[in-house]
């Protein structure tokens, strides 16, 4: 679908990797973190293009697995969030 491999735990899809770059999935609530860190989302039809909800993981937290794991949680906590989300699909 975008060019990457997804990244599961059980049928969570809670990160990415594209180009050779580890996406975390964000939502409202982990999103400024990775901004204030200069961190930007994953666009997979170029910089022009939409934006979806995974963010740049930085190379400093890939380097260190115990800081890394509490963000690793948290992509998962945002993909179990939105697996419980009602979806918005209209009805015909």
């Amino acid at each position: 679908m975008f060019g990457g491999v997804g990244i599961y735990t059980g049928e969570l899809f809670f990160a990415l990797i594209a180009d050779d770059t580890v996406y975390f999935k964000v939502d409202d609530q982990t999103r400024p973190e990775f901004e204030r860190r200069g961190l930007g989302p994953f666009r997979p039809y170029g910089e022009q293009g939409e934006a979806m909800q995974y963010y740049q993981v930085s190379e400093d937290l890939l380097e260190d697995a115990e800081t890394l794991r509490p963000w690793a949680e948290q992509a998962v906590e945002v993909a179990r969030r939105a697996r419980r989300r009602p979806s918005r699909k209209r009805s015909s």
